[in-house]
């Protein structure tokens, strides 16, 4: 029953993207929303693999179809970007990267832990806040782009500070696990307050895989 329910609800919204769209969607655009939407079911029921290759069979025939409207939303991603950075940090010195792809490997060897924003259109974050030497008190992350794969590690002597969003994808939070479209993530953990070094992830894709997993 429930994945019928399911499969009624992704059906009433590629239902609604087309009517809402119609005019700019064609014959190509329909498969793409299809494989889409088929994917996001697919991860739902727990096949993950399969669900992650129809979503991006489905990605990439939605670019080609609407190349022009892809690069609007690449343009506009990286606007709200800056902006939103300048908020998150504050004035604060603080590290700015934009790239097209990019791969931070950040849970190798000890690194640098600072106030930093990353955006990319396809990237791919490991973080081991373990290996971490803090350069601050209470830096902030902010990690925003179209396509991205996150995992991160983190201990129990920081008091960490969350905020994720994935519109087409998953978050999986310790032992918590969302996925599909529309996920969203705020926690603060326990212990903020009190500890001595501080640290705040923000995260926003429009598609992706978000992993945290404590030490």
């Amino acid at each position: 029953m429930e994945r019928r329910k399911s499969a009624l609800a992704l059906a009433g919204i590629s239902v609604g993207v087309i009517i809402l769209f119609g005019q700019w969607i064609g014959f190509l655009s329909v498969i793409a929303l299809i494989l889409m939407l088929a994917g996001i079911y697919k991860i739902r029921n727990s096949k993950i693999k399969k669900g992650y290759t129809m979503l991006a069979i489905g990605a990439g025939l939605l670019v080609l179809d609407h190349l022009f409207l892809f690069v609007v939303i690449t343009l506009a991603s990286l606007a709200v970007f800056y902006s939103r950075s300048r908020k998150l940090h504050k004035g604060q010195s603080s590290i700015f990267k934009h790239n097209f792809i990019s791969n931070h490997k950040w849970d190798e060897v000890p690194w640098s832990l600072r106030s930093t924003s990353i955006w990319h259109v396809v990237g791919d974050v490991d973080a081991d806040l373990t290996l971490a030497l803090p350069e601050e008190r209470e830096p902030v992350i902010f990690l925003q782009g179209i396509f991205g794969d996150i995992d991160i590690t983190l201990p129990d002597n920081y008091g960490v500070e969350v905020e994720m969003f994935v519109l087409f994808g998953q978050i999986q939070f310790d032992r918590d696990h969302e996925a599909g479209m529309l996920n969203r993530l705020v926690w603060k953990s326990p212990n903020y307050t009190q500890s001595e070094y501080k640290v705040k992830f923000v995260i926003s894709y429009l598609a992706g895989d978000v992993r945290v997993r404590f030490y």
